[in-house]
């Protein structure tokens, strides 16, 4: 009885998750290529070990590249992970590890796959894409517009002005109440790291209008702003995600509870009737 539980909350823990609590874990977007590789291959085995090397290369770079070699050009496997620049190196092992988890579940035997959460993102294929610059919008969301605010849009273009003139592959900056991010793969050069950004900062201006935050996710890199009403909206949708959670919570609890009563009764149906069968 006791194994057949244990798989039971194995089941059920695994198809209602409990929700993280920490920010940085949080899910932004994910993928997975059409393509699939043969299990137990050696293409499986490569890409074993280079999600190995992804986690264990987080507990002490906030960036790395690997790429796996086999006996054939089809075993090849190349992959890297970034975390966000103020992310500290624990939050960022565990956000690799966290990432590296979930594209497992997400992306079964696919032969490439890529994911975003807040604090991270991992990416791997079959095909060389290190080095490469990629503008393909994959991920943009704007919050409802609050009409034009002109300080509020003068400011927050200032922001991502700033944003798009600063250096190196991670960059912040703010005015009062509007804060700005942007971040690029560490693979790209300088140079396509600035092409990048000026492309998704401009598309996020274009697309995101009066809007309280933006998010532009490229390909290879990121631009981000808020503002402080932000917050509000933030606060009011994501109670929802939050009571979402206490709910599915709430389920796991009922179901095992459901699911001891049963083994109970069971086991003492068991026991009265062997007794009588004496």
């Amino acid at each position: 009885m006791a194994i057949t539980l244990e798989l039971i909350i194995l089941f059920l823990v695994s198809f209602f998750p409990i929700p993280s609590l920490s920010i940085s874990d949080a899910f932004v977007y994910g993928g997975c290529s059409a393509l699939k590789y043969v299990p137990n291959s050696p293409y499986e085995s490569n890409l074993n070990s280079l999600l190995t090397s992804l986690v264990n290369s987080a507990t002490y770079s906030a960036y790395n590249k690997f790429t796996i070699t086999g006996s054939s050009p089809n075993d090849v496997v190349y992959g890297l992970f970034q975390c966000r620049g103020d992310l500290a190196m624990p939050d960022c092992a565990t956000c690799v590890a966290r990432s590296v988890s979930q594209i497992g579940s997400m992306c079964r035997q696919t032969a490439g796959a890529a994911i975003q959460l807040e604090g991270c993102f991992v990416k791997y294929d079959n095909t060389s894409f290190i080095g490469v610059e990629d503008k393909t919008v994959v991920l943009h969301k704007c919050a409802p517009s609050i009409g034009y605010d002109t300080d509020l849009m003068n400011r927050r273009d200032a922001v991502l002005r700033s944003l798009g003139g600063s250096g190196g592959p991670f960059r912040v900056g703010g005015s009062e109440d509007v804060q700005g991010m942007a971040q690029c793969v560490e693979d790209l050069s300088a140079g396509e790291c600035q092409d990048c950004l000026k492309e998704a900062i401009g598309r996020l201006k274009s697309d995101c209008g009066g809007a309280v935050y933006g998010d532009m996710f490229l390909a290879k890199c990121y631009a981000r702003f808020s503002t402080s009403g932000a917050h509000a909206y933030a606060k009011s949708n994501h109670g929802n995600s939050h009571s979402d959670g206490e709910k599915t919570f709430a389920i796991i609890i009922g179901l095992l509870a459901g699911v001891a009563l049963v083994i109970i009764f069971l086991t003492f149906l068991k026991k009265v009737f062997g007794g009588h069968g004496k």
